[in-house]
């Protein structure tokens, strides 16, 4: 099959119209079009700066990005005299900093201007601050990222400039390949097209340049920021909305146009929804995120993708510490989420520590939804049949099959607030090391309320929230009086909530058995299997406190025959702990033996289903192949995660080679790391295999169970 045609990205096509969210969701009135946009970013740019509690029938905010640090430093000028307006100071302040030039340096000829251009005309202009100098570096390009969402992306010179994956960093680079990446670095060098479109690439994706159509494209576009309210720890926040995410691009899928991508950038600066945050992100939490959405997605749970990761060494940032800002750019088919809900039909008479809500908007909450039920979750609508209720049963499908995965596989999302729950099911935290059903991964989560074992409970809440939001459209009419609409709500959640609790418990523990089954090396889901094997099992992990991962990963070797000498097994099964000796010495082998002895049982029953197998070996080698297929060699740790970030927080060129290794073992995570099955001594193996079977160990037991916050 011939690859797609690759393009620059203010080059990559555009959806129709239909599939554009800012054409069918109603904006904000102060940026109520892109020709209106276009007017605000140079008369009136602190419209989209200022926080604010927008209109009740807005679904988003147009907003461009604006990485600088907050709060601005507005210094008016030493001969500002009395009659001094200092509110017109602060526009033009503003402006001056806003994408608005249509070369990057407004000082270069015609030539040389042409010269640095992506060779490509496309639907989209890209303009630059002439007021505003940031430098980038590009610290990482998701391989798997561009293959599945954005084959058709052009990146220009950019794997050149990030160089080769390497746990030993840097090494010994070709000498031209390092000057190349320090000139890119630097001052944006490189040779022709190709290093122009990266560096526009580098440009729109660190929140430099900005993306929009001009006055005369087909089809008019702008960024935008969505309004979202939502519970918080279980309590009413208010209005939310993307406080430091900018929705910058979206475009089709070369190879099923009906499927679109969204591109946004997450800490690229302040929009109307930030309140008194800064709309910025730091290296630490950059990191974490552009690793693990991609991690999650190798072990087949749904989860938003990566894309890029750019950090702005000169941008100060205070969080805990004073840091560096760093923009991310991840990818889903939308970024909607069940606040976006929420914020139309809000619940009444709440007491909460927000910054404000406004009333609900029915109409609004109508149009939101047929949008998600059309164009997101894709349903089919028949008449007679109601896309309220169906819009709630797919949500519950997608997010049971979601939370199933992250149990299975001991991944941990740590702030389940309904103002972070996709609508899609996408989600990223952190995974379980040393088993603990209650374990908290999330410092700020004091309460224990997103525990690993309360995970699906707290899905199932998100879910009635949603449930709740959308219960008017039960019976909805534009000119109901109020008294009726509080009847249809109540009459919508009584319908719907008991048929919502049955299917999400159902696809959960279906998709949980048969991902857990499946970890086990075992064909078919029996009814009894958790109850006599999967959790048993998870007893023995928590109370000999072993590792999650690797006592699976180990189990893929055990075989019936094993039974006539267990010992030997056994004993090494009981090594994957950190707690430097095992507990209840006298009680686990005991224990194992029985569980082993029915685990034994249980794939014997399954023999006659390897049909291609000739031998008693064939078909135990072929099980043991599949098994590891499904219980990853390489897992994104705590300590790993925190490695990675102190390399690329202390040397940004020769981290980004550790940064992209570890990405490739987190997307490959079943891969044979390390030298897996190698019996040579360690000091044998060479220097980058003896750091990949380091990373894929259990680590210092002083990071086990590290918890973060939600900055980090």
């Amino acid at each position: 099959m011939a690859s797609p045609p690759r393009y620059p990205i203010s080059a990559l096509p555009l959806p129709p119209p239909s599939k554009l969210l800012i054409h069918n969701l109603t904006p904000d009135p102060a940026t109520p079009s892109v020709s209106a946009f276009k007017y605000t970013l140079s008369n009136n740019p602190s419209v989209q700066r200022r926080a604010r509690i927008t209109a009740p029938q807005s679904h988003f905010s147009h907003v461009s990005p604006f990485p600088l640090p907050f709060p601005y430093q507005f210094e008016p000028p030493e001969d500002a005299g009395d009659d001094f307006d200092f509110e017109e100071y602060v526009e033009q302040w503003l402006s001056a900093r806003e994408a608005l030039a249509r070369t990057r340096n407004p000082k270069e000829g015609a030539a040389e201007q042409k010269q640095s251009e992506p060779d490509a005309d496309g639907p989209l202009q890209t303009l630059y601050p002439v007021g505003r100098h940031n430098r980038m570096e590009l610290l990482g390009l998701s391989d798997t990222g561009l293959r599945d969402c954005l084959p058709h992306l052009d990146v220009g010179d950019a794997s050149e400039v990030l160089g080769k994956p390497s746990l030993l960093g840097g090494g010994h680079p070709d000498p031209q390949e390092q000057e190349h990446a320090r000139q890119a670095d630097d001052d944006g060098g490189g040779d022709g097209k190709a290093a122009a479109t990266r560096q526009e690439l580098i440009d729109v994706l660190g929140g430099h340049a900005l993306l929009i159509s001009s006055d005369d494209a087909g089809v008019s576009f702008a960024p935008w920021s969505l309004r979202y309210s939502g519970h918080q720890f279980g309590l009413w926040a208010g209005q939310l909305g993307d406080g430091r995410a900018i929705s910058i691009h979206v475009t089709p899928h070369p190879s099923d146009p009906e499927t679109t991508y969204e591109l946004q950038l997450k800490g690229a600066g302040r929009t109307p929804f930030s309140r008194r945050a800064d709309g910025l992100a730091v290296v630490r939490s950059s990191v974490r995120e552009y690793l693990c959405a991609e991690a999650v997605n190798a072990l087949g749970i749904p989860s938003t993708r990566s894309l890029s990761i750019i950090s702005l060494p000169s941008i100060p940032v205070v969080r805990e510490r004073l840091e560096s800002a760093c923009v991310v750019t991840r990818v889903a088919p939308s970024f909607l989420r069940i606040g976006s809900f929420e914020a139309l039909n809000p619940p009444e008479d709440l007491f909460f520590l927000g910054g404000g809500q406004q009333p609900a908007d029915f109409e609004a909450l109508r149009v939101l939804g047929e949008w998600v039920v059309d164009q997101v979750l894709r349903i089919e609508r028949p008449d007679g049949i109601s896309w309220g209720r169906e819009l709630i049963l797919e949500c519950a499908r997608r997010n049971a099959r979601m939370v199933a995965g992250w149990q299975a596989y001991g991944f941990m999302h740590g702030v389940i607030n309904t103002d972070k729950s996709l609508m899609s099911a996408l989600g990223p935290y952190a995974f379980m090391d040393i088993f603990d059903p209650m374990h908290i991964c999330n410092h700020t989560d004091q309460e224990g309320r997103y525990a690993y074992e309360l995970q699906p409970a707290m899905i199932l809440f998100a879910l009635r929230a949603l449930l709740k939001a959308l219960a008017p459209l039960v019976g909805w009419a534009n000119d109901a009086e109020e008294q009726q609409i509080s009847e249809w709500s109540s009459k919508g959640v009584a319908i719907v909530d008991e048929e919502l609790k049955t299917l999400f418990q159902s696809e959960y523990e279906a998709e949980y058995n048969r991902q857990m089954c499946r970890r086990l090396g075992l064909r078919r889901a029996e009814e009894n299997d958790n109850a006599i094997l999967i959790q048993p099992l998870l007893s023995l992990l928590a109370d000999h406190k072993l590792d999650f991962h690797l006592t699976f990963r180990y189990l893929t070797r055990f075989r019936p025959a094993h039974l006539s000498s267990l010992d030997g097994f056994i004993d090494i099964l009981l090594r994957f702990t950190a707690t430097g000796g095992v507990l209840q010495p006298d009680e686990a082998p005991r224990r194992w033996k029985d569980w082993l002895e029915k685990y034994a049982a249980r794939i014997e029953r399954e023999k006659e289903e390897w049909v291609s197998a000739s031998s008693e070996s064939e078909w135990q080698a072929q099980r043991e192949k599949d098994a590891r297929c499904a219980n990853p060699r390489f897992v994104l740790r705590q300590w790993v995660l925190e490695e990675v970030i102190a390399k690329v927080e202390a040397d940004a060129r020769n981290g980004r080679h550790v940064l992209a290794k570890v990405m490739e073992m987190a997307c490959h995570p079943y891969e044979s790391w390390g030298g897996e099955g190698d019996d040579r001594p360690v000091d044998e193996l060479d220097a980058e295999t003896r750091e990949e079977r380091r990373l894929c160990g259990i680590g210092d037991s002083k990071m086990l169970g590290l918890q973060c916050s939600c900055s980090s």
